[in-house]
């Protein structure tokens, strides 16, 4: 079976689940920043940090898989191309001049993307990869595979965000997977007695983790399980040069993927206040930086790591993520984001 028979007829309507998913995965990228500066002076601070940083990302790139195809035509690579290498070029251009005129960096390097930036690298590699392992057996496994084996290297570092490519790959994949099995639908359709056990379960599920995150902190902080959750450098240079350092990833791979799977379980499976505001994720990505900048850059968080401070940092996060989802802000900033680029391209579908 060729990848073209195996990926369903694009959808006439959108479900509302996964739009539901983008808007908690940006909320919950924009409270992890927010409280980043925290988390290394304050336990209550590491602790949200590190709750959010074991699923947030890869809920994210899961959620991206999901719209992903496995077939590219030229439109598709149009887009990627608009959608994505132009808003990065944009954006790290701006970067640039910004920590050249408040940090004196005078560096030019469009391959090492600037603070989250990396994560467009990453979007348009994952989805010129996906259809090469559509035609393979298994993709989900080779994803995997290559998820492991990638972090013996230090080959593969922040250049082209190649190392966050290949640690995440398998939640791209996993999106992909659940897309071509309409598992979105077939939830939508679920009879309610077993939405409601998959439900407890999910919550029982998500109560033991968060119970064990905070039970043994200061285990987790001192095996510093994060560091496989970033996926940003190699096992060695976290101090994981072992042969199971693979196995740990491994582990946490399918961790972080149970917790993605049991928070799409309790999301609304019905169209909700937020989930138009689903489709402004990549505002809210590109922007927030912008607006935590300065907090992050100047110390105030750091000396001020209290618990109430955190709690205003998670409001915070939530009228950030609010503000630059509303139109408003998208009408002003789109020329930025989704500027119009048809002129670059010639030939037609």
């Amino acid at each position: 079976m060729t990848a073209t028979q195996r990926t369903p007829a694009p959808a006439t309507t959108r479900v509302p689940l996964w739009d539901n998913a983008r808007f908690v995965a940006i909320l919950l990228v924009v409270v992890g920043h927010s409280v980043q500066r925290l988390a290394g002076e304050l336990d209550p601070a590491f602790a949200v940090y590190l709750l959010i940083y074991s699923f947030h990302i890869p809920l994210f790139v899961l959620v991206s898989g999901h719209f992903a195809r496995d077939v590219l035509t030229a439109k598709d690579l149009r887009r990627i191309v608009g959608d994505l290498v132009v808003p990065y070029l944009v954006f790290e251009t701006i970067w640039t001049v910004v920590q050249w005129l408040v940090e004196g960096k005078h560096t030019v390097d469009y391959a090492n993307a600037s603070w989250t930036l990396w994560f467009l690298l990453a979007l348009i590699l994952w989805r010129l990869l996906l259809p090469v392992l559509a035609v393979l057996r298994a993709p989900l496994a080779w994803a995997a595979v290559l998820s492991v084996t990638a972090g013996y290297t230090d080959q593969l570092d922040s250049t082209l965000a190649l190392s966050r490519v290949f640690s995440l790959l398998p939640f791209f994949v996993l999106g992909w997977e659940l897309r071509r099995r309409d598992a979105g639908r077939r939830w939508l359709a679920a009879p309610p007695a077993l939405v409601l056990r998959a439900r407890l379960a999910a919550g029982a599920f998500l109560a033991a983790v968060v119970v064990a995150a905070i039970l043994w902190l200061p285990l987790w902080r001192r095996l510093r399980l994060i560091r496989f959750f970033f996926g940003d450098v190699a096992y060695a240079g976290f101090g994981y040069g072992a042969w199971w350092a693979g196995l740990v990833r491994l582990a946490l791979l399918a961790l972080s993927a149970l917790i993605c799977v049991a928070v799409l379980v309790l999301l609304p499976r019905r169209t909700t206040w937020f989930t138009a505001l689903g489709g402004a994720t990549l505002y809210v990505y590109l922007l927030h930086t912008f607006v935590l900048y300065p907090l992050r850059e100047t110390g105030i968080l750091s000396a001020n790591a209290t618990v109430p401070v955190l709690l205003g940092m998670i409001v915070l996060a939530v009228a950030i993520t609010l503000l630059l989802s509303s139109r408003p802000v998208r009408r002003v900033t789109r020329p930025l984001i989704e500027p119009d680029v048809s002129r670059l391209f010639a030939g037609r579908d």
